[in-house]
């Protein structure tokens, strides 16, 4: 009889041993919601002001602009670096559509840059993608692990470059003791619904820099400045203004952040180790730099040679055995749609190798949620990626 749960055999986790579920809430998501409802100011009010201070600290910056969303995060952030039409942006393609797609919103032309074995874009290819058109750099900080920020801000020093973080996967994560999103001009966070931290929907810009800030919010709210009169309005804004029952939830969601944090990076260890001893398997590998790292995703590649049968395979008999893991991104944004048929670029010849065999081949995700669980949920990962290395012969095509 087989030993893979996939042709009959017993599943490392049975369906009754249920795996961490996200997102996680108590009496303080309640109270501090129904205290917002009761108080009949639902909007403007201090518990947004109060949760950007919080958070700003929590990240090690001077100041945080909530907004709507993480892509509307990024469309403000981009408009005050006054990125125009035929402006380049250069990003990687392997992320969320949004952080292209806002460069093209703003008028812009999104520039793709291959990923390296981080996943994060490749320092070593940027310089050879700026033209005398480009505006910007935009890191991506995929999964939570940082991009070489040392890297990329004396590249962009050196060509009088702005630098963007898109940090939506990076609650947390610092660099050196600075938490991301203060490592350049500014970054991005996005508090939807999947996120480590969340409101069901939100954003934030965090930067150092008060002026950018300042600028931000003046873009969030209608283009008033500060201090100015209510139906003053000095630039061309948006209405993207975070309201106070989200400002409730994410308060009372930062309590447990930092203990959330501390317990999925004790998890990603276990998990490194386990993992490391079972061939044809590698996952993202962090940096010395970092000095704390918030894991969205924990991201691991399989190499089909090495291990013995496709990603299709392993997935469909690691789900068999209880493991809720799957491949990601099917397709790098510039074969998307949206790219492919623009007409402000040609996107046709594009080619970044790592990105593509992450999307075909080998690129695999474990969402954060299961890094909440205990040791023994993380041994029973592990034990389940050396179950179908054991009998993967069963799985050969």
């Amino acid at each position: 009889m087989s030993e893979l749960a996939l042709f009959g055999g017993a599943p490392v986790r049975a369906a009754a041993k249920a795996w961490p579920t996200w997102p996680v809430h108590d009496d303080r998501e309640r109270t501090a919601l129904n205290e917002v409802l009761d108080s009949r100011k639902w909007w403007y009010g201090e518990r947004v002001g109060q949760f950007e201070r919080d958070y700003a600290a929590f990240q090690r910056a001077g100041h945080c602009v909530t907004c709507s969303s993480g892509t509307a995060a990024l469309e403000i952030a981009l408009q005050v670096l006054n990125v125009e039409h035929g402006d380049e942006v250069i990003v990687p393609p392997y992320t969320f559509i949004a952080t292209a797609s806002a460069v093209m919103r703003m008028g812009g032309i999104p520039v793709f840059v291959d990923v390296d074995e981080s996943w994060c874009i490749n320092p070593d290819l940027i310089e050879e993608a700026i033209t005398p058109r480009t505006k910007a750099i935009m890191p991506v900080h995929f999964g939570g692990r940082i991009c070489d920020m040392d890297r990329i801000n004396a590249i962009a020093d050196e060509h009088g470059l702005a630098v963007l973080e898109d940090a939506c996967h990076s609650w947390g994560s610092q660099w050196r003791d600075k938490g991301t999103g203060a490592l350049s001009r500014g970054g991005v966070f996005s508090f939807q619904a999947s996120k480590n931290l969340t409101a069901a929907e939100g954003g934030a810009i965090v930067t150092d820099d008060e002026a950018f800030a300042d600028s931000c919010r003046a873009v969030s709210n209608c283009g008033r400045m500060k201090g100015s009169a209510w139906y003053a309005h000095s630039v061309v804004g948006t209405n993207s203004r975070l309201t106070e029952f989200a400002a409730a939830l994410l308060s009372a969601q930062l309590t447990r952040l930092d203990e959330q944090t501390q317990l999925r990076e004790r998890n990603g260890a276990i998990l490194e180790e386990g993992l490391d001893a079972v061939d044809g398997i590698v996952a993202q590998p962090g940096d010395e730099r970092m000095t704390r790292r918030a894991y969205h995703l924990y991201c691991i590649r399989i190499e089909p040679d090495v291990f013995g049968c496709s990603r299709e395979k392993f997935i469909e008999a690691a789900n068999a055995e209880g493991l809720p893991i799957g491949a990601g991104y099917e397709l790098p944004l510039y074969k998307q749609d949206a790219f492919t048929q623009a007409t402000r670029a040609d996107y046709s010849s594009y080619h970044c190798p790592v990105t593509e065999d992450l999307c075909r081949r080998s690129g695999m995700w474990l969402t954060h949620a299961l890094l909440l669980g205990s040791e023994a949920d993380m041994r029973d990962i592990v034990d389940i990626f050396a179950k179908i290395r054991a009998n993967v012969s069963e799985l050969a095509e």
